[in-house]
């Protein structure tokens, strides 16, 4: 008998968690959908997780299963959870299971789907990133260069901006990116949500976008599996249509969460700080499903929270390790008022190599890194005494490394609305350029404020000459 045509009954419900009988039936295999038959407009999904015995299923709902009671009819698919992929998801907003969530007209009967379990690329098929990926954001592109076809990770705690960071890489990338967009709310406040569709729907990139939302209020199940919807949105388009990706997600830490969550309701004993005990598998399974493979690359870019700023939590360094760049986000420098508040010293990236860079920029970003490290190796000592205490070269270092730190903010596009000051998006030769001329002394006799939240060198050489120039007398 076909597992495909079993019919089962719940048999308990704990949460998310519901456990199905089938009795005499064939079994249904791990990871396929089961449509649950009850009498609710909406539907019900779950996906078989475990076999708990020979005749009992352990399924995680991927809805809320509010009202749902023991002996209604469970059907098996036989198949995994399969969703649309293709141009008639472009410019749409789906969520985990490819229903359409933005209030307009539902899909074509022949949209093609497929399933969201599909094992990564061979590693012979898999093509390397040595490609920049130019941001126009001067911190990102002189310290952590993104890779075309590579992963990169912004790590930060609360409200320090990785949310406005992932959106203002959107904008970035509108112009110079001409690839397809998918982007995956994992976990995601509906107010971000609702402000990214709009966002979205002014600028004219929803055409080449699709959304995928799995929101904070929704069942851990549907968290759990909403990047797996996107990523196959991302290979369908890699694999099939051989298009450039970019795969953008925010937040991957509540994919770990989510899997916490049901981990925990599974009745799995935890393992360190209280993580599931398949952490580094399950990061891993999403991970490595992200390649690019020869005349297609998928770029992504994720948002990871990072639980009370320690950036020694288990979530973290297991998601950081499969990351080509590593975006830190800071806390002082976002009290400090330097925005984006990347941590320069703690950023990294594989690409920031001479052989993929250049030696030029390679060695300008070494210069840059020794002269903000000195210059945070002395701040105990100027907070004590004073800078006025420090010889003549460690004067030096903290004036260019204050002015380096101010040149490498800039406003954006997303906090335009607020700031009322334009966004810039600064080319790299542009960066280097000013980069160079703060540390070769050009700029030491200038203000510190003619360097902060401008462009290119020639902007703040604009402001500093307005600055000198005498008020008009009244």
């Amino acid at each position: 008998m076909d597992p495909a045509a079993s019919r089962g009954t719940v048999i308990s419900v704990r949460g998310a968690v519901i456990d199905v009988g089938f009795d005499g039936q064939p079994m249904p295999p791990i990871n396929t959908a089961l449509i649950v038959e009850w009498d609710r407009p909406e539907p019900l999904i779950l996906e078989v997780h475990s076999h708990v015995d020979p005749v009992t299923i352990r399924g995680i709902a991927l809805q809320a299963t509010a009202g749902l009671a023991r002996g209604t009819s469970v059907r098996a698919t036989g198949e995994p959870i399969s969703v649309p992929v293709g141009d008639a998801v472009l410019g749409r907003l789906i969520d985990v299971v490819g229903q359409v969530r933005d209030g307009g007209p539902a899909l074509p009967n022949d949209t093609p789907r497929r399933g969201i379990h599909n094992p990564p690329p061979a590693l012979e098929d898999e093509a390397s990133a040595t490609t920049m990926f130019e941001t126009g954001i001067k911190v990102i592109d002189l310290l952590a260069p993104l890779a075309q076809g590579g992963k990169a990770a912004m790590f930060g705690g609360a409200g320090v901006g990785k949310t406005v960071l992932v959106m203002e890489l959107i904008h970035a990338m509108v112009e110079k990116y001409q690839g397809i967009s998918v982007f995956a709310g994992v976990g995601e406040r509906s107010r971000e949500g609702h402000e990214l569709l709009t966002d979205m729907t002014g600028s004219g990139v929803l055409a080449r976008t699709v959304l995928v939302y799995g929101q904070m209020n929704e069942p851990p199940g549907a968290r759990w599996r909403v990047p797996l919807t996107a990523l196959t949105i991302a290979e369908y388009f890699r694999d099939q249509k051989h298009q450039n990706v970019l795969l953008l997600m925010d937040n991957i830490f509540r994919f770990v969460q989510a899997g916490s969550e049901v981990s925990s309701l599974l009745g799995r004993l935890p393992s360190r700080v209280g993580y599931q005990p398949t952490l580094a598998s399950e990061v891993a399974g999403l991970q490595e499903r992200i390649a690019s493979v020869a005349g297609a690359a998928v770029t992504a870019i994720q948002a990871v929270y990072v639980p009370a700023d320690d950036f020694t939590d288990p979530a973290v360094t297991t998601i950081s390790s499969h990351m080509d760049s590593i975006i830190m986000l800071s806390r002082a420098a976002a009290a400090e008022g330097f925005y984006p508040a990347v941590d320069p010293l703690a950023s990294s990236s594989v690409l920031l190599d001479p052989l993929v860079v250049g030696e030029e920029h390679y060695l300008l970003a070494e210069r840059a890194r020794e002269t903000l490290a000195r210059f945070k190796d002395l701040q105990d000592i100027i907070s004590l005494l004073g800078v006025e205490e420090l010889g003549a070269g460690d004067r030096l270092i903290v004036k260019r490394a204050r002015r380096l730190q101010r040149f490498l903010s800039q406003p954006f596009a997303v906090t335009e609305a607020f700031t009322g000051t334009p966004a810039r998006s600064v080319s790299r030769a542009d960066t280097l350029a000013g980069c160079r001329a703060i540390l070769d002394g050009e700029t030491d006799d200038w203000a510190e404020s003619s360097l902060y939240m401008v462009g290119n060198l020639d902007e703040a050489r604009q402001k500093e000459a307005a600055a000198a120039e005498p008020a008009p007398a009244s």
